[in-house]
């Protein structure tokens, strides 16, 4: 009998992997509540492979125990990358919840889609929020992205290709917007350098980002990417669309002075007021107190364009580079942003970081907004202004307006949402 409040959905097929047969029952009653039309058991690792091999269809979700003789969830996890095995998975465990917090970390951080890492006894309303996450992809497939690189095509990547790229005004430039959390309107926007080679296809950014700095050619690849945004900037600003444009700054570029006074002149020719830059720098990026980057870096703040510390939390030097540069901007890296709803650890790191960036009175940007959860909690937490596929996904320049148009009419839609009986529901602690 379906439990009261359940709605019932068809989720095609779900494989149990659980060692309990008391847990394992409880888990098969659960999913037929919920909609499962087959389900299939697994007592270990072991005989889930066996199983996920011979059948003839994969199942729409994996509900997978940690604790298990023989080949436990961790281990069968790893047997999951390694297979390539691209399934919806959600982790059940009695363990201690940073235990599985870890593990749910661990199962991202190796490309696999793990929706939740669940707390027995197995409750129907946390499996079925873990569910709702396979929604989107169902209801609306994404859109057929260009091809690109493999990792055998990259090791053909020279930097004599790229600088026929560069030449042939091969890179070009996409635009993600930045939005106030608190209102959803748009307040600037990130430029992103692109590469589609004719013959490799859609180079990811940080093949050829790395390849530049590798060859000497990261400059000439900074300054056009820059021009290419500070002339859309200036076609928006033509058009009554004045906003900030964020443009990533590689370390290595820092070591010539001259950069300085190309940025401005640069900004100069395209009439954009030093105010409307942001130069977003990796916290990673070594600066040396004793080279000539630091004083890069205090000389372009001096002319009044933004310095923003990007991928927050992901490096070892984050108090000394705050510490050291003046900053104005704090982005958090997308590690800490998606899923800290959900996950204690990330929201304590995340509160944290916003709290750093109110106390030195810097604007905080979050990346990696993909849910309405991570928008309520960045809401609840008083960020400033955030981006991500949530919001929108990068785009061309020519398309940002009609975007904007379609935005502004969605905006009372997500407010709503936000806003709705979901957003009072409990939250994992």
């Amino acid at each position: 009998m379906t439990q009261p409040g359940l709605v019932m959905t068809t989720f095609g097929s779900v494989l149990l992997i659980e060692d309990s047969t008391v847990q394992r029952q409880h888990a098969a009653e659960l999913c037929r509540e919920l909609g499962f039309t087959a389900i299939h058991e697994a007592g270990d690792g072991v005989e889930a492979l066996r199983i996920l091999a011979q059948l003839p269809a994969a199942p729409g979700l994996l509900l997978l125990d940690l604790e298990m003789p023989g080949m436990d969830g961790i281990e069968l996890l790893e047997q999951l990358r390694q297979r390539e095995v691209k399934l919806p998975i959600v982790l059940v465990s009695s363990r201690e919840k940073v235990l599985l917090d870890a593990v749910w970390a661990m199962g991202c951080d190796l490309g696999l889609q793990v929706l939740a890492a669940l707390h027995k006894p197995l409750q129907p309303e946390a499996l079925r929020a873990a569910l709702a996450l396979i929604q989107p992809a169902a209801a609306t497939p994404p859109l057929p992205l260009p091809r690109a690189v493999s990792a055998r095509s990259a090791l053909a990547l020279n930097a004599a290709m790229l600088s026929a790229a560069l030449v042939a005004g091969d890179i070009f430039v996409h635009y993600q917007p930045k939005v106030d959390i608190r209102t959803g309107i748009v307040r600037g926007v990130e430029a992103l350098a692109r590469w589609r080679h004719a013959e490799l296809g859609l180079v990811p950014p940080d093949q050829f980002v790395a390849l530049a700095e590798r060859e000497g050619l990261i400059l000439p690849l900074t300054l056009q990417v820059m021009t290419q945004a500070f002339q859309q900037a200036e076609r928006w600003n033509q058009r009554g669309l004045r906003l900030s444009m964020a443009v990533n700054l590689s370390s290595r570029v820092l070591d010539q002075p001259a950069i300085v006074q190309q940025i401005s002149d640069l900004a100069t020719t395209c009439s954009l007021r030093s105010d409307q830059i942001v130069l977003e720098l990796t916290e990673g990026a070594v600066v040396s107190p004793l080279g000539p980057s630091l004083s890069v870096l205090m000389r372009l703040r001096l002319r009044g364009f933004g310095l923003s510390i990007d991928d927050y939390g992901t490096g070892f030097s984050s108090m000394q580079q705050l510490a050291r540069i003046p900053f104005t901007e704090l982005k958090i890296d997308r590690s800490f942003v998606h899923g800290a709803h959900s996950r204690h650890s990330l929201r304590v790191i995340l509160r944290s970081a916003l709290e750093l960036a109110r106390q030195l009175d810097l604007v905080c940007v979050a990346e990696g907004i993909e849910t309405l959860e991570d928008w309520q909690l960045l809401q609840e937490f008083g960020c400033t202004a955030g981006q991500g596929w949530l919001i929108a996904k990068p785009m061309a320049g020519e398309a940002l307006q009609g975007w904007l148009k379609d935005h502004r009419k969605s905006l009372q839609t997500l407010h709503e949402r936000a806003s709705g009986p979901q957003s009072s529901g409990p939250r994992r602690n």
